[in-house]
């Protein structure tokens, strides 16, 4: 009879030790996950804050070969923002030399390669500028997000669950390492930490397509100074260049993956 109620006991303590260790874990998986939300908005409200912006960036797309292989395309380039308004973007890659510029009420965007250029009236600020060049395009611009006025409503719009992983080192800088997860990518971002919380390394990974390709932007030299050349955000088409339309086949040049290769991952 002892011995039956001594189990009893045990079984009772080893279960509610189990219970406590599952809460525990529940309580510590809530913290982290708004840990992770906390260390995000503290770099959407600097970014945002800021009335002007300058960085360069390298980012590599992967895509997936029908062959199952794995391609990386690499560019470079630099970016200036000036809120609300006003964006000037050149990405430099194997396969292409682009350079956008918006200026509040129209957009340009110039092929070096194609020696062409297409614009459009687009009046409003970045964000709508972004979210209509976006529905007209039909892709996503990937690393755009964090330009946003409203950039952690935009990012977290549809997370899942997020992760505060820690922290880790980029180009020599500590960062605080979030990961976040959604329905079709997951997400990671480095932040720089310290007074200027500002985004070192973004990669998303889609789940939707087979290999899970992945698009990894590392930004660097981050400024805030302001703009000095009235002509930042003016766009004068270099001479012997051709004004085309947006379904112009030289629309092909403008993009940073060789014609042909399927698509790879993009949020």
């Amino acid at each position: 009879m002892k011995s039956e109620t001594f189990l009893r006991t045990k079984i009772r303590a080893m279960l509610g030790g189990a219970t406590m260790a599952v809460l525990l874990l529940a309580a510590a998986s809530a913290a982290r996950a708004d840990d992770a939300a906390n260390v995000l908005k503290s770099m959407t409200d600097y970014l945002s804050n800021q009335k002007t912006l300058s960085a360069s960036f390298d980012s590599d797309i992967e895509v997936i070969t029908p062959e199952l292989q794995k391609i990386q395309f690499a560019s470079s380039g630099q970016m200036k923002l000036s809120r609300p308004d006003k964006l000037r973007v050149r990405r430099t890659g194997g396969y292409a030399d682009v350079e956008l510029v918006y200026d509040g009420k129209t957009i340009s965007v110039y092929g070096n390669n194609a020696k062409s250029y297409v614009q459009a009236d687009l009046p409003g600020t970045v964000d709508q500028m972004i979210d209509a060049l976006q529905a007209r395009s039909g892709v996503g611009l990937p690393g755009t997000d964090l330009l946003f006025s409203d950039a952690f409503d935009v990012m977290m719009a549809s997370v899942l669950d997020g992760e505060h992983i820690g922290l880790g080192v980029v180009d020599g800088v500590e960062c605080e390492h979030l990961a976040f997860r959604g329905p079709d990518t997951d997400w990671q971002i480095w932040i720089e930490t310290g007074a200027k919380p500002v985004p070192r390394k973004y990669v998303i990974t889609s789940k939707t397509l087979a290999g899970a390709p992945q698009y990894t932007l590392r930004i660097r030299d981050w400024k805030t100074d302001a703009f000095t050349d009235a002509d930042t955000f003016v766009f004068k088409p270099p001479a012997g260049v051709t004004k085309v339309d947006l379904d112009s086949s030289d629309m092909a040049e403008f993009d940073e993956l060789p014609p042909g290769t399927p698509s790879g991952a993009k949020k």
